[in-house]
């Protein structure tokens, strides 16, 4: 028998986790399993490891004190050499002390709103939003996760007046809200968001007297023209900065998900405190910590790495557009991330969630390709899909053909989809 906590964990798995292990126990290959999986439902960037293979090779050895304990929040070494990477990403000089490596991004999430909320208090987030939120913003903490809807009509882009609404009613209903949380470009729309836009966001927020959350794990993913603004750069945001803590990490930057580092940035000392006390739970292992402060060192070769890596999404997504448009599948331009949202909805088979909950089944079991419904990311309108497109180009050319071939098949509703 499990706890309550244990069983509400449980039945709040993501379904980005659980398509993921379906799709990578089976991939495709051309020449050996030309019937297999292709995962196109994950925010992996695979475009990088020629870039890092040689670097992380070159690292030094480990050593006796590799083997020793660390400060369980981050080393010395490594907060400086991240504060110095993301002081220009911010827009101001960072105090490493200011820091909290974690285990993760999702580990920095669930420590900020561990700390931010009691459980039953409320975090509102503009929807559609990355669909883990749920899991790491309320799983431990029990906060509850308030979307506030953004308008199709619009292309779901940020709107400070969809934020402001969401908190008007939740203080009408007798809710608790404790803060703001929001993905930075945006997941799964890949916006990346005006600095009036976020101004405006930050006045409302400062209205209603709640603290800020910024997910900026693709801070450095953007290959649009226009720049990344961070919600801590002083330009956007003079007034609300021991109120708004921004979440980073080595997953999407650098192509190193499996590393499991994240950072959490506070300038408010209680929150700080408390993130600190929070790390002890996950905290990122010393050696992990060695390699990526060494990997930082050179800081001409990590803007290096980052400009390449930024010429590859730029790459990767024209790509991916061109054979939308030459499929006739419509999408919404991203300018950043690693995705696109794709509009499916002429092709639902019905109405509502049920009917976009079939055609991802259908596309799963009979197309074989993994992308994620908009439900997942509590899309306001049903028939949006996310689609990542950071793996090799024929392996997301296949994937194009395959969804438009069976969005082009005759519908049978015997089978709930396309055949």
């Amino acid at each position: 028998m499990v706890s309550l906590q244990a069983a509400r964990l449980l039945a709040d798995t993501p379904a980005i986790a659980e398509a993921h292990f379906r799709a990578e126990a089976e991939p495709y290959d051309a020449r050996l399993r030309p019937d297999g999986y292709l995962n196109l439902g994950t925010a992996e960037n695979r475009l990088l490891w020629d870039l890092l293979e040689d670097r992380l090779a070159a690292l030094p050895p480990m050593r006796e004190g590799t083997a020793r304990y660390a400060p369980l929040h981050g080393t010395d070494e490594l907060r400086e050499r991240v504060a110095a990477l993301l002081s220009g990403t911010f827009g101001t000089p960072l105090d490493a002390r200011d820091l909290v490596v974690i285990s993760g991004a999702t580990g920095a999430l669930d420590a900020i709103a561990s700390v931010l909320c009691d459980p039953g208090e409320a975090i509102v987030v503009p929807a559609p939003y990355y669909g883990a939120f749920d899991t790491d913003l309320g799983g431990r903490s029990g906060a509850r996760i308030l979307p506030a809807p953004l308008s199709p009509g619009d292309g779901f882009r940020l709107s400070a007046g969809a934020v402001d609404r969401a908190l008007r009613e939740a203080r009408s209903a007798g809710t608790t809200v404790r803060a703001v949380a929001l993905s930075s470009p945006s997941n799964p729309i890949g916006e990346v968001h005006p600095p009036q836009v976020l101004a405006e966001l930050l006045r409302v927020v400062r209205a209603h007297d709640v603290d800020l959350i910024s997910d900026e794990i693709y801070a450095h993913a953007v290959f649009g023209a226009r720049g990344f603004t961070s919600a801590a750069d002083p330009a956007v945001n003079p007034h609300w900065a021991e109120r708004t803590h921004v979440v980073w990490g080595f997953a999407k930057d650098f192509g190193l998900p499996g590393l499991k580092t994240g950072v959490l940035h506070t300038r408010d000392p209680q929150v700080l405190a408390a993130a600190r006390a929070m790390a002890y739970f996950a905290p990122v292992s010393t050696a992990t910590q060695e390699t990526l402060a060494a990997l930082l060192a050179d800081q001409e070769w990590a803007a290096g790495f980052l400009k390449a890596g930024r010429e590859r999404l730029a790459a990767s997504y024209g790509h991916l557009v061109g054979l939308l448009e030459a499929h006739g599948i419509p999408y919404a331009p991203a300018e950043a991330g690693f995705s696109v949202w794709l509009d499916l909805r002429r092709w639902l088979p019905g109405t509502g969630s049920d009917a976009e909950e079939r055609l991802w089944r259908t596309l799963f079991d009979s197309a074989k390709v993994s992308i994620l419904p908009g439900g997942a990311f509590r899309s306001p309108q049903p028939g949006w899909f996310r689609l990542c497109h950071t793996v090799d180009a024929p392996l997301v050319a296949e994937a194009v053909r395959r969804i438009a071939a069976h969005l082009q098949a005759p519908y049978t509703p015997a089978n709930g989809g396309r055949s």
